[in-house]
């Protein structure tokens, strides 16, 4: 691949549904530490009535962050259970409610605490079978170290220059 700005290769073009068959060669015409500012970026473009359809932000140095939320506990495990199957026989209780004779409201309410109860079961079954490997609660999500805002070739050249004037503009230059 071609090297595009500071040496970063090009990256191939994303062929949807509605585009082109033959893909059309894309260079890099920003970086940016985090997504806000391609965001911006983009927006910008977007503002100064660029064909925006022509760009992608795209996250590179992708890594999976684990955020520990707390101690997972059977009591908390089964509370956690008992919110889903709450939802559950929420769900369940209002598809009996409509087609039931009785109040509808009773019924959602009992099918509400048979989910909650189940769940809960469920929930402290499932924790006290893992035996103590996994206590803790987490919440996983992937990141990137930095974006990349890439358009075709072709107007690469006006975004550099738009981009450029945003650069201006937010370093406080008049």
């Amino acid at each position: 691949m071609p090297p595009g700005p500071a040496g970063v290769p090009s990256l191939p073009s994303q062929t949807g549904p509605g585009a082109a068959a033959a893909a059309v060669p894309t260079v890099v015409v920003g970086t940016y530490p985090d997504y806000a500012m391609a965001q911006q970026a983009v927006d910008h473009l977007s503002d100064n009535k660029f064909p925006v359809e022509r760009t992608a932000i795209i996250g590179t140095d992708l890594r999976l962050v684990e955020n520990v939320l707390g101690r997972l506990t059977t009591g908390r495990a089964a509370l956690a259970g008992a919110a889903s199957g709450a939802w559950f026989g929420l769900f369940v209780g209002l598809l009996f409610g409509l087609f039931s004779d009785s109040s509808w409201f009773g019924v959602i309410l009992v099918c509400l605490l048979i989910g909650a109860a189940w769940g809960a079961i469920f929930g402290a079954i499932a924790h006290a079978a893992t035996g103590g490997r996994r206590d803790f609660a987490s919440r996983s999500s992937l990141q990137a170290g930095q974006y990349a805002v890439t358009s075709d070739a072709e107007v690469a050249d006006q975004a550099r220059q738009l981009l450029v004037q945003l650069n201006w503009r937010a370093s406080g230059a008049q």
